[in-house]
């Protein structure tokens, strides 16, 4: 596990937009890369299906693509979902890309009905990469932590750089408000 002293950290926000469970397309997965937590460096646009599968590959390729690569320190995801009931499993994430990866949510994941929810969808066979979520714990007021592939320490470390306007990590928050105005065309509620 890597250490960081750097006090503005270069870290990716992912976030996947607004989607209907019946659209037929695929949904917007925006990534925004900043230094800290005010100074905005990139911002990507990928797609993925709804409730597809190998969200963890997906993120590899999408993420070990990207021009800003080689200077990010740290992922951070909105939850352990994307597009729906695409699980991604973080510790191998954070293994093939060879950098931390967090996990940040409002509320704490503990009593989640994901599990409930994969069944549901006839997606039993995805409760084996939710059983390897890391547990997270609550890092402040309405905001819990998961993380792989860097310490307790260093992962509040990681998000205490990236904070500023709201609870959520900078690069997630703008990832969240870009991915609603792509698809609504104005972001909207809190964030």
């Amino acid at each position: 596990m890597r250490r960081f002293p750097t006090p503005r950290p270069h870290v990716l926000g992912v976030d996947d937009a607004p989607f209907d469970k019946r659209q037929p397309g695929p949904v917007p997965i925006v990534g925004v890369v900043m230094e800290g937590a005010d100074r905005v460096e990139s911002v990507a646009l990928g797609e993925f299906p709804v409730d597809g599968e190998g969200a963890t590959e997906y993120l590899v390729s999408w993420i070990g693509a990207l021009r800003s690569r080689p200077g990010l320190q740290a992922v951070i995801l909105g939850g352990v979902t994307i597009a729906g009931l695409g699980i991604v499993d973080a510790e191998a994430l954070a293994d093939r890309l060879a950098l931390p990866v967090l996990i940040v949510t409002r509320h704490d994941p503990a009593g989640s009905e994901l599990a409930d929810a994969l069944r549901a969808a006839g997606l039993s066979h995805r409760l084996a990469l939710l059983e390897r979520v890391p547990r997270a714990f609550g890092a402040g007021e309405g905001l819990h932590l998961a993380h792989a592939g860097v310490t307790r320490v260093d992962a509040e470390r990681l998000v205490k750089a990236t904070l500023a306007k709201s609870r959520l990590p900078e690069p997630l928050r703008l990832a969240h408000l870009i991915g609603q105005a792509i698809v609504l065309r104005e972001s909207r509620g809190r964030v």
